[in-house]
């Protein structure tokens, strides 16, 4: 069953303008003010705490009604954490990708400990609906005490060389990070970092170097066609 279209109610510009703005925040690591700029150029006066709102508001939205990979028991997910600093208190970003570079999950915690690692699975689990063939980590022991009770029957692969897939996830999230001068709060990263990754999922596609020019075009004309279809009004 279709959700119903995104209401726009009460709001001046019309949605087309409004989906334009968040796609450009969300998609390309431009800054609010930016983003406020380019729009300008274009005719569209509006400031850039407008933009702000409505990336708050409509970015949630948008990244719900996206259609998410399907997942499979071939699947490998490889989990790693990165750290983030806000007004210097540091948390754990716990991150999970498939062997194609799709974000799977994404949750802040306080510690990188056993516990935190067996929240992470069980997450995964609940969310993707099956387990993976194997997972891969780095040397952290907290990820093999955590497979060792959520999913025992699972290969898990630990060694740092072979995370790679994890790590490179890491760098589109960092480039945003250094784009907006870190982030504001824990709540608004944790808000940021969904819908980031749900419209990175979406545009970018799997393994680009292995495809053709034309199949990564193609890619691309069925992402935005897709994002219309999410962001049509009601």
């Amino acid at each position: 069953m279709r959700p119903s279209p995104v209401s726009y109610k009460r709001h001046r510009f019309p949605p087309q303008i409004i989906a334009h703005a968040v796609w450009l925040y969300f998609r390309f690591p431009l800054s609010l003010r930016l983003v406020e700029e380019m729009l300008l150029e274009r005719g569209i006066d509006l400031s850039y705490e407008t933009i702000r709102r409505w990336a708050k508001k409509f970015g949630p939205d948008y990244a719900h009604r996206l259609k998410r990979k399907k997942p499979g028991r071939r699947d490998v997910w490889h989990l790693d954490e990165v750290v983030v600093s806000i007004n210097g208190e540091k948390r754990y970003l716990w991150r999970s990708v498939d062997q194609d570079g799709y974000v799977l999950d994404e949750i802040l915690q306080v510690r990188r400990n056993a516990k935190a690692a067996q929240r992470l699975l069980k997450r995964l689990l609940h969310k993707q609906g099956c387990r993976p063939r194997r997972i891969v980590t780095d040397k952290l022991g907290s990820y093999a005490v955590a497979r060792r009770k959520i999913m025992p029957r699972v290969e898990h692969r630990s060694h740092k060389g072979l995370n790679n897939r994890a790590e490179n996830s890491h760098v589109p999230l960092r480039k945003r990070e250094r784009v907006m001068q870190g982030f504001r709060s824990w709540r608004g990263l944790q808000h940021f970092v969904d819908v980031f990754s749900a419209v990175r999922n979406l545009f970018v596609p799997s393994r680009p170097s292995r495809r053709s020019a034309i199949a990564i075009r193609l890619h691309r004309l069925r992402a935005m066609a897709e994002w219309n279809s999410v962001t049509t009004a009601a």
